[in-house]
């Protein structure tokens, strides 16, 4: 769905990449990607803010970065370091999760019920639980959330949440992939559910890791079908927001508040584009701190 790009080299500012060009005459086309981590300030939707950012002043220099929690009807994600079978074992758990991410410890195998086991398998590198009676392995992928930024009327639309993560916070309508759909089809599937909105038109505009909580976030842009919306179960409230009175200092994620401000510098830059970055969560802050980030390895094109 998405393009692949490929690493050509590095420079002292950051990654030379490639990507396929869009036209007919084919080849292909050069962007620099920092690796150095963007470091954002406070943001608050006052009047002044929003008159700084009239000035275009880019989102990449004014925010602080967020620490973004679990997503939509998802389990709140546990931030401290999983446990494991023994004190060694813990050790070893805690080390991997600095580097890769939580691991939540699965006590009991779900093929046969046996109890588990906690090492790195031969061959790998990486803490797994092991089955103690049938020996398969249990691996822990990311979760993939898949949504929709809608236009309409120079708008965005956008949910209060009615469930907890995030209670009475605004999100866009969004939630986890489901198996046997593709990512365009659960972000349909999500906004239906959550907005009662029929959307088309969508195009990929931004994709966001998150590897200490195990997510990664697709986000298209839709069109209403027909201007007709309402609140889902899992909302309290559907409301069609101007860009300058998006209520950020309410967003539910940081994953949001992200992409909500990606895509108002793209409008006021006058084309949209295709967005990656990976959010790298500030240690020891709250989960709904949301400004709690830097924003890593940002790519635009």
């Amino acid at each position: 769905m998405l393009r692949a790009i490929q690493n050509l080299g590095c420079s002292s500012s950051g990654w030379l990449l490639w990507k396929p060009r869009t036209s007919t005459s084919g080849g292909f086309s050069f962007i620099s990607v920092s690796t150095r981590p963007f470091s954002y300030s406070s943001f608050s939707s006052s009047s002044s803010t929003r008159a700084a950012r009239t000035n275009n002043c880019s989102f990449l220099h004014e925010f602080s970065a967020c620490k973004t929690p679990s997503f939509r009807r998802f389990r709140a994600c546990s931030e401290s370091n999983p446990d494991a079978a023994s004190a060694s074992s813990s050790a070893s758990v805690a080390s991997q999760s600095s580097s890769f991410g939580n691991v939540r410890k699965i006590s009991f195998c779900q093929w046969c019920g046996g109890t588990t086991k906690h090492e790195i398998p031969s061959g790998e590198e990486k803490m797994r639980a092991i089955c103690t009676v049938c020996g398969k392995i249990a691996y822990q992928n990311p979760k993939m959330v898949v949504g929709c930024l809608i236009e309409h009327d120079n708008k965005v639309l956008l949910c209060k949440r009615k469930i907890q993560p995030s209670y009475g916070l605004w999100t866009l309508p969004a939630g986890y992939m489901e198996i046997g759909e593709s990512a365009a089809e659960g972000a349909i599937r999500e906004t239906w559910e959550e907005a009662n909105a029929e959307v088309e038109g969508l195009s990929p505009f931004a994709q966001l890791d998150i590897p200490l909580i195990g997510q990664t976030y697709i986000i298209f842009l839709a069109k209403l079908k027909k201007p007709q919306f309402s609140p889902g179960p899992e909302s309290s409230e559907c409301q069609l927001f101007a860009l300058n009175d998006i209520p950020f200092n309410s967003l539910a994620f940081s994953s949001m508040f992200v992409t909500l401000n990606l895509y108002i510098e793209d409008v006021k830059a006058g084309r949209p584009k295709f967005h990656y970055g990976t959010i790298k969560k500030r240690p020891g802050t709250s989960p709904s701190d949301i400004r709690a980030f830097t924003l890593d390895y940002h790519l635009q094109s």
